[in-house]
């Protein structure tokens, strides 16, 4: 009987994949635990835990379906490490008649098997994940030729096409398209972000067998009592809870950050999603059933539903097409390195400390801690955009190239120079102040510019403006900041552009 082998991917663990509808003989799965995959990029210990483990459960899942699975686990003799050494070892043990992948969703990985397949004497396809609403090319063709890209124009198409949140006659629910203006709310400390209902698992013998290959790490693992779901039912069970406890009050706060409550109303789906335990129809549908049962205001199921249906279709569409090259972009020429506590979240800056601890601990924070603090701060501090890049590929549990350089070299950093943001995302001590608890008993004073106990977010935000004028000065949503420096006095300016040089030179110390 002729052999064909399918390779599923570590974030390809859809279980309801059509590969699966029928139980054949001659199909062998594939799925492989490799040094390729988890020395690429120094990850979190979650992360590789938890990618781990998903493709145990999922191999388990279809062995008790009856179909054949072949599982190289990360310690396994047999196991070549790298993704071509390995199928050039299964292929030829199972004398495989031919080879089938589904499409992966980081250009590294697709030009990697496109490459190998190319060079195979059998016949090979690449099939579709069928988990995304678009392809990868469908956002390019909405824009056409133009050079910027507006989401909210794709996320009003995504909206219209699909027929979500909209009335019979094809308008808007509650006539407008984004509520965003509704959804930036500080947190008053009531009500009391919803108990953490995730699984609990204990992988402490996975964890061990981890360290045992010798796989570099850092973050706290916390296997023995392990939060985040493996497998389809345990992430419907998550997406159920946060529904009936958090969506509620999702809009609402769904930009607060706070010391006292890391998770606040925000869903931690994201780890289940962008593994594909989880697909985004479904998660729509069931947000958007929430509100016309009542049960969740409009603006926090339009803003969650923003998040799925409009930002992560657009952030893939623009990743696919800026890529390859776009990972180099660096607009600023920004170049310094990390400071040493973005691996300790030991900083006298509360906010940041408070979200690199956050990141440290739970192998996630939510965006606006990922971008408004940590973003911000090595946006005006000059880190090197590379280096962040690779910082959050690793630390988070839900980063995947494909949805995180965007975000970090686009969104955060800015380092496109302005190809998918309009306008850099900083601030000074104000906003972060506005919008948390960190500022509350920081060793640095929020209100003083300059100065040992000054916020460093201060001087680093009139700096970066300054130093950018040439780049930023015609950016039509930056002219309050500019008129603002026109008027400030030559010698105040100098003082700031002093403090944030001096503070550029201690990040270390900070």
């Amino acid at each position: 009987m002729a052999t064909t082998l399918k390779l599923i991917l570590g974030d390809q663990l859809n279980c309801q994949h059509s590969w699966y509808a029928e139980r054949s003989d001659a199909v062998v799965f594939v799925l492989i635990e490799m040094r390729q995959e988890t020395d690429y990029v120094l990850h979190h210990a979650q992360k590789i835990i938890a990618i781990f483990a998903g493709m145990r459960a999922l191999a388990q899942q279809l062995q008790a379906a009856g179909h054949r699975v072949h599982y190289l686990r990360i310690d396994d003799p047999d196991n070549r490490q790298s993704l071509p050494a390995n199928l050039d070892f299964l292929l030829a043990h199972y004398q495989a008649a031919a080879f089938h992948w589904q499409a992966p969703d980081e250009w590294r990985l697709d030009q990697q098997l496109q490459n190998y397949a190319a060079a195979l004497a059998i016949p090979s396809q690449m099939d579709d994940t069928e988990h995304f609403y678009t392809g990868r090319d469908d956002a390019a063709r909405h824009f056409g030729g133009k050079t910027r890209w507006l989401m909210e124009s794709f996320y009003r198409q995504m909206r219209s096409r699909h027929g979500v949140l909209m009335t019979a006659s094809g308008k808007p629910l509650g006539e407008q398209w984004n509520f965003d203006q509704d959804n930036r709310e500080s947190w008053p400390g009531l009500p009391w972000e919803p108990s953490d209902q995730r699984p609990c698992h204990d992988h402490s013998a996975l964890w061990q067998t981890i360290q045992a290959a010798g796989i570099a790490s850092f973050g706290a693992p916390n296997a023995a009592e392990f939060r985040w779901p493996l497998n389809r039912s345990e992430a419907l069970e998550q997406l159920e809870h946060f529904i009936a406890s958090a969506l509620p009050h999702f809009g609402q706060f769904q930009d607060a950050m706070s010391s006292k409550a890391w998770r606040l109303f925000h869903s931690l789906l994201s780890f289940s999603m962008n593994c594909k335990m989880l697909d985004p129809q479904t998660v729509v549908s069931r947000v958007e059933a929430a509100y016309h049962a009542g049960s969740v205001p409009l603006a926090s199921a339009e803003g969650f539903i923003r998040q799925i249906l409009g930002w992560r279709e657009y952030v893939r569409g623009v990743y696919w097409h800026r890529m390859p090259g776009y990972e180099q972009l660096n607009t600023f020429g920004h170049s310094a390195p990390l400071p040493h506590w973005f691996w300790s979240g030991e900083t006298r800056m509360r906010c940041v400390a408070a979200a690199v601890g956050q990141s440290l601990e739970h192998a996630h924070s939510h965006h606006i801690n990922r971008l408004m603090v940590i973003g911000n701060f090595s946006l005006l501090a000059g880190l090197a955009p590379s280096a962040l890049h690779n910082w959050y590929l690793g630390v988070y549990i839900d980063a995947f190239e494909w949805v995180e350089l965007p975000n970090t070299l686009g969104m955060s950093q800015f380092a496109d120079g302005g190809l998918l943001a309009t306008k850099p995302y900083v601030s000074s001590a104000a906003y972060i102040d506005r919008m948390s608890d960190y500022c509350k008993g920081c060793h640095y004073q929020k209100k003083l510019r300059v100065g040992e106990r000054a916020c460093p977010f201060n001087a680093l935000y009139w700096d970066f403006f300054a130093r950018n004028r040439e780049t930023l000065g015609n950016n039509h949503r930056l002219g309050m900041v500019y008129q603002q420096l026109k008027k400030m006095d030559s010698a105040a300016l100098t003082a700031l552009q002093d403090q944030a040089a001096q503070t550029r030179a201690t990040l270390e110390s900070l």
